[in-house]
């Protein structure tokens, strides 16, 4: 057996990632805001030994089209930390990861969130730092363009220190709470941040004590150029798209390289690029239940979902036409390059093209039998294309259901996944060491000097 594992996200997309799921006979529609949907799917991915849940976010409805949004299901969810914390209180093991913005948030309400979740769930939690990349995020919060690309990076760097910093605000035994002496905390480890940067000033000391992990887990998202930079300094875990095994295997080996430049081992960053997976006992199974998804997308609603993942308004162009020569854009410019990519070098329509995406949004699609999805994830993990994987399962809870019954045995089989949890914290399941108090590293290293 693999003295390695993969790592398995399950990404929870309300009905599912296939932009018509909500459709499907077997899908919860309310999924968004049904508590009772989301307690059961924690719980099926726990049993199964996932590593974590992953909640995507945006604070804002994506879609500003109402006639296309009102034929889909992405316009109603609940806040992913509000969810998390329930659901940290009805499992025990698997990671809770949301996403939080740090373009429209501010760095301590930030640390604060996480750090609670954090003592909540015992260990638990992992932030998904991305920037946001929607215009009708930025008309939620003051502004009528969205921030410039190069300015949202700078903040999240600055936003990343920021946080950091104030997770470690306490030392792991700053609080005695020694009732007969009266003493509370230790004043020698609390260590205020006092930051005064471009783009932040913040005193700090967080009002929560040092997290059971040391710190929440944090994930990155970002694949441009900026992206790659900042994950490489700053994320434990990237999320990422990939169409093609050289997409991913030269991702991976890039970021393991730029991790070196900031002093990092490559093991301190896990990649788990999204994949999307359609299974079925055999081909024709799999492929008929794709079709059957795909029948239910409605054009307006397709050529509505490439125009807001690529950044240009389609909707006057032939949607059996090819995509036309576009502008940069200013929102998520790898998922833009991707997409122009793809169409270009398949000769895809404008149909063509959100046909194509319109279940894993320009992530690997698999529609295939246990055997093929597991040939696939295997070549990837063992040829430095992944360390995991974060399963984005079609419609729910179907979707799950069949990775979990049809594909995760086949795993197991080959000896690529585990079969039991061996520690209690999110840090545990990935791999990823505790990091030690700053001030505590410090006095030991005088006290061995």
């Amino acid at each position: 057996m693999t003295s390695r594992h993969i790592k398995l996200g399950a990404f929870l997309m309300q009905t599912g990632h296939h932009i018509a799921a909500w459709r499907h006979p077997d899908a919860q529609a309310d999924a968004g805001v049904n508590i009772r949907h989301y307690v059961d799917l924690a719980r099926r991915a726990e049993a199964a030994c996932f590593d974590a849940l992953f909640l995507a976010d945006s604070v804002g409805v994506r879609n500003s089209e109402i006639d296309s949004l009102a034929r889909t299901a992405r316009s109603d969810q609940f806040e992913p930390l509000t969810l998390l914390s329930a659901l940290a209180m009805v499992t025990e093991r698997i990671g809770l990861i949301a996403t939080v913005s740090t373009t429209y948030n501010e760095p301590y309400h930030v640390a604060r969130k996480f750090a609670s979740l954090d003592h909540i769930s015992g260990g638990r939690s992992g932030w998904n730092l991305v920037t946001s990349s929607g215009q009708g995020e930025a008309q939620n919060f003051n502004l009528d363009e969205h921030v410039e690309h190069a300015a949202r990076y700078a903040r999240a760097a600055e936003f990343h220190d920021v946080v950091l910093g104030l997770w470690n605000s306490w030392e792991d035994d700053a609080f005695v709470r020694d009732t007969v002496s009266g003493q509370y905390f230790d004043p020698q480890k609390v260590h205020p941040l006092n930051h005064r940067g471009e783009h932040f000033r913040v005193r700090g000391p967080l009002n929560v004590a040092r997290s059971p992990q040391g710190r929440p887990v944090v994930v990155q998202a970002g694949a441009s150029a900026a992206g790659r930079d900042l994950a490489a300094r700053t994320a434990e875990v990237i999320f990422v798209a990939h169409q093609t095994f050289e997409e991913a295997q030269s991702f991976y080996r890039d970021i393991k390289q730029r991790a070196g430049v900031y002093g990092r081992h490559p093991d301190d960053i896990k990649i788990m690029p999204g994949i999307f997976p359609v299974i079925g006992r055999t081909q024709e199974e799999a492929e008929e239940k794709f079709a059957r998804l795909q029948d239910l997308i409605h054009p307006v609603v397709g050529v509505r979902l490439l125009s807001n993942m690529i950044g240009a308004d389609l909707s006057g162009y032939p949607v059996d036409g090819p995509l036309p020569d576009l502008p940069q854009t200013n929102g998520g410019k790898s998922r833009q390059q991707l997409l122009v990519d793809l169409a270009r070098r398949d000769g895809l329509t404008i149909r063509e093209l959100y046909l194509r995406i319109a279940g894993a949004r320009g992530h690997q699609q698999i529609v295939g039998t246990p055997q093929s999805v597991a040939d696939q994830l295997q070549q990837w993990f063992e040829e430095e294309g992944a360390d995991g994987f974060n399963i984005m399962s079609p419609w729910l809870p179907g979707g799950l259901d069949d990775f979990i019954t049809l594909a995760l045995p086949e795993l197991r089989r080959r000896g690529l996944v585990r079969t039991r949890y061996q520690g209690t914290t999110l840090r545990e399941h990935l791999g990823l060491r505790r990091p030690a108090h700053p001030a505590a590293e410090a006095r030991q290293a005088r006290a061995a000097a």
